[in-house]
């Protein structure tokens, strides 16, 4: 089979009307869910939707047939901000150049939605063989707000797929495994003091300082000795505190302090084993002695987001069906987090192939090149039968 070079022009128009949705995470994604709906719907599909709180953002499912199984073609509809980066067109058109199409989100991952979308034309007749659904989410960006959502809805709705594709950038290289991710926020309150009174003062950057240090032993721990999971740039469990405030003026011994700290961890690492340990060590070793000082004293743990890890076994058969039909037979594994953990939780195999290299996303001037929207379009073809000789 020759190698594609140019993608279909139905995939080229799509991408160009999506990039023209300014859909930054900060903003409202229904002007583009809208447009979505009605070019599927238009093509025989039947629409779902599912609603935020304050129903400024949606995700939607778009079936070709309602039979149960089938395949979940899946991306996210946010992208990232472009504020303070130098881009030399306009981030909000599709410009073509130098085998490349320009643009905010053509890379991450409006290129794939667009080719998605592009052959809704193709869906109704390859949905006689299997159903075929089009998942388009919100939030992604910041942390993956959106999907559980929608696949709590998918299981009201008793959809129930048998796979799924994520389109993230891959570079058209199948991956099989990511590591799960989760965020915490931890608040420590003492008693705040003249700075020549610290005996009488619970000193809150302090203690926040040591479970700081102890979060480092663990990392350390982990990278020494940790469960290991090759096929990972790192294949260890990582922990780092990435923020932190505290302290008020120079003479002020602070009551007050906030920090955050993540843990990217490995599938088959207990993530509830790591944050018991760091919450046991404050209330053992740290708050009986700040409380003896002021009883108001208090450490606080809060789970600000987490996202699981994926892990799709050669045994599903989605693993092959990718690999097969993707250009580069060797599967992967990235330490970056995508919304097809979620869907492998709600009990539907997934795995992660899309055209563009994750080096590109959230840059000035992202782009995909030609030739990676041309070959997702075959990988499409191949996923839903069209023959296309």
């Amino acid at each position: 089979m020759p190698r594609p070079t140019m993608p279909d022009p139905r995939t080229m128009a799509c991408i160009e009307r999506l990039i023209g949705f300014d859909t930054v995470s900060r903003n409202s994604n229904l002007a583009l869910i809208d447009w979505a709906r009605v070019h599927l719907e238009s093509h025989g599909a039947m629409i779902r939707m599912d609603w935020s709180a304050d129903r400024q953002k949606a995700n939607m499912l778009a079936s070709f047939g309602q039979a149960p199984g089938g395949i979940v073609l899946s991306g996210h509809t946010d992208v990232v901000p472009v504020d303070g980066q130098a881009w030399t067109s306009d981030p909000f058109r599709a410009i073509v150049r130098d085998g490349k199409l320009f643009g905010r989100g053509a890379c991450d991952m409006k290129g794939f939605v667009g080719v998605v979308l592009g052959h809704a034309d193709d869906y109704a007749k390859a949905s006689v063989r299997e159903p075929i659904h089009v998942a388009l989410t919100y939030d992604e960006e910041v942390g993956c707000l959106g999907i559980p959502h929608l696949i709590a809805a998918m299981q009201r709705w008793e959809v129930k797929p048998r796979s799924c594709v994520v389109g993230e950038p891959t570079s058209m290289r199948p991956v099989v495994a990511h590591k799960g991710g989760r965020v915490y926020r931890c608040k420590v309150k003492g008693k705040a003091a003249h700075s020549s009174l610290t005996p009488s003062a619970v000193n809150a950057v302090h203690y926040a300082a040591r479970i700081v240090a102890f979060i480092q032993s663990i990392a350390d721990r982990e990278q020494r000795q940790g469960l290991r999971a090759e096929g990972f740039d790192v294949p260890h469990t990582t922990i780092s505190v990435n923020i932190f405030k505290g302290g008020t003026a120079g003479n002020i011994v602070p009551d007050a302090a906030e920090f955050r700290f993540e843990f990217r961890y490995v599938p088959g690492f207990d993530p509830e084993a790591l944050i018991t340990e760091i919450t046991r060590f404050a209330a053992d070793e740290l708050l009986p002695r700040m409380r003896d000082i002021d009883p108001r004293s208090d450490i606080e743990f809060e789970l600000v987001n987490a996202i699981p890890a994926l892990d799709t076994k050669e045994t599903d058969p989605i693993f092959s069906r990718v690999r097969d039909l993707a250009p580069d037979k060797n599967v992967g594994k990235v330490s970056y987090g995508t919304e097809a953990s979620f869907f492998q939780k709600g009990g539907v195999p997934a795995m992660v192939c899309g055209p563009g290299s994750i080096v590109e996303a959230h840059k000035p001037d992202e782009f995909v090149t030609l030739d990676q929207l041309a070959l997702c379009d075959r990988f499409i073809d191949g996923l839903i039968g069209a023959d296309r000789g």
